[in-house]
C-alpha cells in the first residue's frame, strides 16, 4: 500500500519574531500572522484526501493542526514523540546572541550530533520522530495520508531520514513556518521526497527592501533602488 506523509511546520510564533529558542516550552502562541499562515495552508491544502492529522503537544503545533482538522471534520492526535528539539538551557535565548557570545552553543551549531549535557543531539531528536511516524503508519486509523504536524528541527530531521541525508547536515534544510514537505512510501521502493518547505506565500519571495542612501529622502532613495543596473561605470 503506498502511503503519501505530509510534515507540516507550525505557523509563525512570537518567539520566531523575537529570535527565541523555544524549545518544550509550553505556552507559545501563534501571531496573529501565524493564523493567517496556518489557514491559508488548510485551505490550499483540502485538494489533498488527508485521513489524519497528528500534531506534536506544543501549542503552537496543535494550534495549526486544528485548521486542518477543522477543515476536515477531523480530530486531531497528540504525539509526545513529535516534540522539538529539547535545548535545555537555551530555552528563551536569542540565538543570535547566543552565537555571538556562547561558545557550547556555536559548536552545537557546527555539529548537532553532539550535545553538551540537558540538550538533545540531533540524532536523539531524529531517533525520537521517526519512531513516533513509524508507530503511526502501522495504526489502522492513520490511513494512507496523514498530516504530521510539528516544528522546523522535526521536519528536518524526518526529511534527512527518508532522504539518506546525513543527521548533521539536515540543517541545512530550510523549513518555512507553515509549510508543507511531503514523501511517498511505498512497498519494495525507496522513499520519494515530492516536496520540501512549501506554502502558498514563501518567506524567500518577500522582496528585500530598497537601500539606504545617505543624504537621500525615502522618495529618492525608492527611485534609487529601481534604476537597472547597466554594468557600466558611473563616471
Amino acid at each position: 500500500m503506498k502511503q503519501t506523509l505530509l510534515f507540516i511546520r507550525h505557523g509563525q510564533t512570537t518567539w520566531n519574531v523575537k529570535h527565541l529558542l523555544p524549545g518544550q516550552l509550553p505556552g507559545i502562541p501563534l501571531t496573529e500572522t501565524g493564523r493567517e499562515q496556518a489557514e491559508r495552508l488548510a485551505e490550499a491544502l483540502k485538494v489533498l484526501p488527508i485521513t489524519a492529522v497528528i500534531s506534536s503537544p506544543l501549542e503552537r503545533a496543535r494550534d495549526t493542526a486544528a485548521y486542518l482538522g477543522r477543515a476536515r471534520d477531523l480530530p486531531v492526535w497528540i504525539e509526545d514523540g513529535l516534540l522539538d528539539t529539547d535545548v535545555g538551557p537555551w530555552a528563551g535565548k536569542d540565538y543570535n546572541e547566543l552565537q555571538k557570545s556562547d561558545p557550547l552553543w556555536k559548536e552545537f551549531v557546527r555539529d548537532p550530533t553532539r550535545a553538551p549535557e540537558g540538550v538533545e543531539s540531533f540524532t536523539q531528536v531524529q531517533q525520537r520522530v521517526v519512531a513516533a511516524v513509524e508507530r503511526w503508519l502501522k495504526r489502522e486509523e492513520t490511513g494512507n495520508y496523514p498530516a504530521f504536524v510539528a516544528h522546523a528541527d522535526v521536519v528536518k530531521l524526518l526529511l534527512a531520514y527518508y532522504i539518506g541525508l546525513d543527521v548533521a547536515r539536515a540543517g541545512w534544510l530550510s523549513i518555512d513556518n507553515a509549510s508543507v514537505s511531503m514523501v511517498e512510501l511505498e512497498e519494495n521502493q525507496r522513499p520519494r521526497v515530492v516536496a520540501i518547505g512549501w506554502n502558498p506565500r514563501p518567506g524567500w519571495l518577500t522582496p528585500p527592501p530598497p537601500p539606504v542612501i545617505s543624504g537621500a529622502s525615502p522618495v529618492q532613495a525608492q527611485g534609487a533602488s529601481e534604476e537597472k543596473p547597466t554594468g557600466e561605470s558611473p563616471a
